[in-house]
């Protein structure tokens, strides 16, 4: 009798790949929502998750420290403006769980950005705790309100309430496609950091720890799919909720059990950094260049896509036009970079 450990990994490979690709197309095209099967499981899912949420407590408190201001200040060059990155998605994007700004995971990308650009990078924050996908649109409005500061780079986290609140994932792909289609628009570069493993919450208990890594899996996945067609990258975020903290709960958990702590934002900003940094072309032209030593290569966006929700920390770009087998995407497994915790400068408006 398989386990369910055993039962998970059956789900993964090309199944996973197809399952995307519908998501995806039910995304693109309407249609595909979760069948009876599916909204049953994700109405169990659902108890369980507050259930979960009256066994935590308010370990954490729901305000979020303010990180925008500008990084890197000792870099300015008189009529070289800084860099703009913008922070979009839900309370993992914002920083819920920590108590300085230079804990949340805009601080952190923004500093380890103004280091390896050596050059300023002033930090806006629009993601709210407790968004959904449907919220991009109208965060993307304020990312977008000035035409004449249009962000540099975005990233965008989001996904992991989707799940616990039982929105279709064909719906969540369109609204996440939608907000990376509008800022490619506008020229910024978008990053996107896929839904978390939410099998690791150390209060849901099986099966339905099972169920969640599942639907939360799936629909990273599909994720990944709808943003490379848009012209964004996908870092799965495995990390931010996977086998890490799994392993290291009290380390990388924050005092409610759910929110990430301090070291685990930073183990998400390593793992989300290199991808930043690659899309804003601050990376050797020789690190571009799939490993395959370190099993990188150009896959069909689908499988790319289902081979990221499974490993932490793994990037898919699109790479080449549509063939025979549909989109191709190059998946890679960039080195993680350590990044420094600075506290912003709020009063030094980035230009």
């Amino acid at each position: 009798m398989y386990g369910y450990e055993e039962v998970a990994a059956v789900m993964t490979g090309m199944s996973r790949a197809r399952v995307a690709r519908r998501i995806a197309a039910g995304a693109a095209y309407g249609g595909g929502g979760i069948g009876l099967a599916g909204a049953a499981a994700m109405g169990l899912l659902l108890a369980e998750a507050q259930l979960a949420r009256r066994r935590v407590g308010n370990g954490t408190s729901p305000h979020v420290p303010n990180a925008d201001g500008l990084y890197g200040a000792s870099w300015t060059v008189p009529g070289e403006p800084a860099l703009r990155l913008t922070m979009l998605g839900d309370s993992t994007a914002a920083g819920q769980g920590v108590h300085r700004a230079g804990q949340t995971p805009g601080a952190l990308l923004a500093s380890g950005v103004a280091a390896i650009a050596e050059r300023p990078v002033g930090l806006s924050t629009v993601a709210v705790p407790g968004a959904r996908s449907d919220d991009l649109d109208r965060q993307v409005s304020l990312a977008l309100a000035d035409a004449s500061r249009v962000p540099d780079i975005c990233v965008i986290m989001v996904g992991a309430n989707d799940v616990t609140h039982r929105m279709p994932p064909t719906r969540s792909v369109r609204h996440l496609a939608s907000a990376v289609r509008r800022l490619r628009t506008a020229g910024a570069e978008v990053v996107v950091g896929t839904c978390p493993d939410l099998g690791t919450i150390e209060p849901v208990r099986q099966p339905l720890r099972w169920l969640a890594r599942r639907a939360s899996r799936q629909l990273a996945a599909a994720q990944t799919i709808g943003v490379v067609e848009q012209g964004g990258r996908t870092v799965s975020l495995g990390d931010l909720l996977g086998p890490e903290f799994a392993a290291n709960p009290r380390e990388l958990f924050g005092p409610d059990s759910y929110h990430p702590s301090a070291e685990g934002y930073a183990t998400a900003a390593m793992a989300v950094l290199p991808t930043v940094c690659a899309a804003l072309g601050l990376w050797p032209a020789e690190e571009e260049r799939p490993d395959a030593a370190r099993r990188e290569g150009f896959l069909p966006v689908a499988r790319a896509a289902a081979e990221a929700a499974s490993e932490a920390g793994t990037e898919v770009t699109a790479a080449m036009p549509t063939g025979p087998r549909g989109r191709w995407a190059l998946l890679k497994r960039r080195r993680r970079r350590r990044v420094p915790e600075t506290e912003p400068q709020p009063t030094a408006q980035p230009s």
